[in-house]
């Protein structure tokens, strides 16, 4: 099932790439054609410029504004994705036993573990394949708001509180902001995981670092999209895979359990007892 869901994944992205191609970084204009650059990271770009307008002619509100309506019309499938996740989190102690009972590298072995493996997941109404297409649907979306940003001058020209939309933030401040948010997002979704292991941890730590250090180097209209979007992303992992909800649901399941197996072995020995009477 891991090798399907590889081979999905791998053909989405290198679908997506063959499609992203034939993109440009000229500037994006009204003159703009074809299918990427005239229909879709044109109008995303119209979108963000009337957005603007209707906010007293503030590009920084504008790109604000947009941000956010993308992640919400995106967060049905981020929704989608945590709970395929969480799924897959929740049996990884037994997928962990099948591998360890069935570690043999020889054909039989290894098709009985792919079948014990398909047979937990059904169990569980997990479906490996379906985790992929969430992100292959969100991927050509944030880079098409990215480049909207980018690639329209006009977006790149105005100011907004002490920024320069088109030049570095002086001040460190939305760097520092979006790695903040990065680190956030990152601990809250860590938090829930039932078992962390080291790659876990190094993304935590990694993934600020980062953004910090590329938000330091690109135009602030870009570092104030990408810090939109991280503190939406802590917002959203509050609302969706709430750590401690998660946590208090996991350990209402194992109380239940450890009811359960006293009870199994208060009757086996009440059993036991009233036969040897």
């Amino acid at each position: 099932m891991k090798k399907y869901k590889r081979t999905l994944l791998m053909l989405g992205i290198v679908s997506l790439v063959f499609i992203l191609s034939a993109c440009s970084n000229k500037p994006i204009t009204n003159q703009s054609t074809g299918i990427w650059d005239g229909l879709i990271v044109l109008n995303f770009s119209r979108a963000i410029i009337w957005l603007a307008n209707l906010f007293g002619g503030s590009y920084g509100v504008g790109i604000i504004v947009f941000t956010i309506i993308i992640r919400v019309i995106l967060l049905p499938l981020m929704i989608f994705q945590t709970r395929s996740m969480r799924k897959t989190q929740e049996v990884q102690p037994q997928l962990k036993a099948l591998q360890k009972k069935y570690s043999s590298k020889d054909r039989e072995t290894m098709a009985k573990l792919q079948s014990e493996q398909q047979k937990l997941y059904s169990e569980a109404g997990i479906n490996p394949l379906m985790g992929c297409l969430p992100a292959l649907v969100q991927l050509p979306i944030i880079w098409a708001l990215y480049q909207a940003i980018w690639r329209t001058a006009v977006l790149r020209s105005g100011t907004f509180l002490w920024l320069q939309l088109g030049h570095k933030d002086p001040y460190f401040i939305l760097p520092i902001l979006a790695a903040l948010a990065t680190f956030a997002s990152s601990w809250l979704t860590t938090k829930s995981v039932p078992e962390t292991n080291s790659m876990n941890m190094m993304m935590v730590v990694g993934m600020p670092v980062v953004v910090f250090f590329t938000a330091l180097n690109v135009a602030s209209s870009l570092s104030l999209y990408w810090t939109v979007s991280y503190i939406f992303q802590v917002g959203q992992t509050l609302l969706i895979q709430n750590p401690w909800k998660i946590q208090a649901e996991r350990d209402e399941k194992q109380k239940e359990k450890n009811q359960h197996d006293r009870a199994v072995k208060k009757a086996v020995r009440r059993a036991k007892q009233s036969k040897r009477k």
